[in-house]
């Protein structure tokens, strides 16, 4: 098993601008076993901290990206036929219990209700998982951290987290850094010079003020990366800033219209 967990293991340090108390809390969720709740809106660096803490820790990551068909039996395991034998694959869940991994379940609200039920027992002082179609019962090992991620802001009532499920976690709010760090961010992510990261900052401050005049989510921080990747490359500024700014987060022409007139202020 250490083998084949070994795929899972973070081998570069992922670059993450702390903003706060997020890394001691984090590790002191770890250490009392706690599960750990990330909320935060699209793209603010939820994924690229576990990823980080992950690196920090030692521990392998098992990511699990939700949608509305993940089954329990998607993360649990399922027998599947192999010549004339039925054999049992672990689920990413089980893998990573096993291993003592670090489960990551990446936008939780999305999965179905029935499937979010699983985790359960993992999540307080029992720390087990059931294995139904095996009859078993796997206990935890202390290395286990079960760690999810949503974004509060987009989710409607039919998708929000169940309070039965929300307070067996710990929960860490994130954001979008403040200015200097985004910059700092987008400049070392980007790979460009911190006075055009800071122009790309600026755009993304404005346009997140546009949040609740008809545009359901600002620019997340990914985004501002991705503008000054594409300037990296060899791309017009204004351009850049268009195609990874403007185009994907609204389909709107008036809305398009603004962030465009923001944009060739700013830059």
């Amino acid at each position: 098993m250490e083998l084949a967990v070994e795929k899972y293991r973070v081998k570069d340090e992922p670059f993450y601008l702390p903003v706060g108390k997020e890394v001691e809390l984090f590790e002191a969720s770890y250490a009392a076993k706690l599960p750990v709740m990330l909320k935060g809106p699209t793209g603010c660096g939820k994924t690229r901290f576990v990823e980080y803490m992950a690196h920090r820790m030692k521990r392998p990551l098992i990511t699990v990206a939700c949608h509305e068909d993940l089954s329990s039996t998607d993360l649990v395991g399922r027998f599947l036929l192999e010549g004339n034998e039925t054999v049992w694959h672990d689920g990413p869940l089980t893998a990573a219990v096993r291993a003592g991994a670090i489960c990551y379940l990446d936008e939780v609200v999305e999965a179905r209700k029935d499937t979010v039920v699983i985790i359960h027992p993992l999540t307080d002082d029992r720390r087990r998982l059931p294995i139904e179609k095996r009859g078993t019962v796997l206990d935890a090992p202390p290395e286990f951290m079960l760690v999810v991620s949503y974004n509060p802001g987009y989710q409607s009532i039919l998708k929000d987290l169940k309070q039965s499920t929300r307070q067996r976690f710990v929960a860490m709010e994130f954001d979008y850094p403040d200015a200097d760090s985004e910059t700092k961010i987008v400049a070392k992510e980007g790979g460009v010079e911190l006075s055009l990261a800071a122009d790309l900052v600026k755009i993304g401050e404005k346009v997140r003020n546009l949040r609740g005049h008809g545009l359901e989510e600002g620019v997340s921080t990914r985004l501002l990366i991705y503008a000054a990747q594409l300037i990296a490359k060899g791309i017009a500024p204004v351009d850049a800033a268009e195609v990874a700014l403007s185009a994907p987060i609204t389909d709107d022409r008036d809305l398009q219209r603004s962030i465009r007139e923001i944009i060739t202020t700013v830059i």
